[in-house]
């Protein structure tokens, strides 16, 4: 029986897969072809990864900037209050206190945020690490079988 199907295809059987037997040798090669395109996926995800944690670190780093920038705002608050109290014969040196205190809790507020932010970003890829633990196991049972 001439079946066209299987002229077509050639050697290959029913599902498409060549019908001989690979050497242990093919066997290992695409072992390890297959570990250096794993590899190479671990590391692009690495990439990734520290590209994200980069964004939030830049994030805290404004925060903590703009918290830096206002609390030089308020010692300026903090040193015109005392040539007001000096000038008036109410005692405004304690409203320019006040607003000097008000951006000084503004900024410590600010940098307080900023720093809890700072604390929660990720150096390390830890997708990444867990992923190339997983793909070692594989390799381990891949290589014993």
């Amino acid at each position: 029986m001439d079946d066209p199907a299987k002229k077509a295809a050639g050697q290959l059987g029913e599902y498409g897969y060549a019908t001989r037997e690979r050497s242990a040798g093919e066997i290992i090669k695409d072992i390890l072809a297959s570990a250096q395109d794993i590899i190479r996926s671990e590391v692009r995800l690495a990439k990734a990864e520290i590209r994200e944690e980069s964004r939030k670190a830049v994030a805290a780093g404004a925060l903590l900037a703009a918290g830096a920038v206002i609390a030089l705002y308020a010692l300026g608050f903090l040193l015109s209050s005392a040539s007001a109290a000096l000038a008036l014969v109410v005692p405004a040196w304690a409203a320019a206190l006040i607003v000097g205190a008000v951006l000084a809790v503004a900024a410590g507020a600010m940098t307080s945020v900023g720093l809890k932010r700072w604390k929660t970003v990720h150096t390390t890829p830890d997708k990444t690490i867990g992923d190339v633990k997983e793909n070692v196991e594989w390799l381990k049972r891949q290589t014993k079988s």
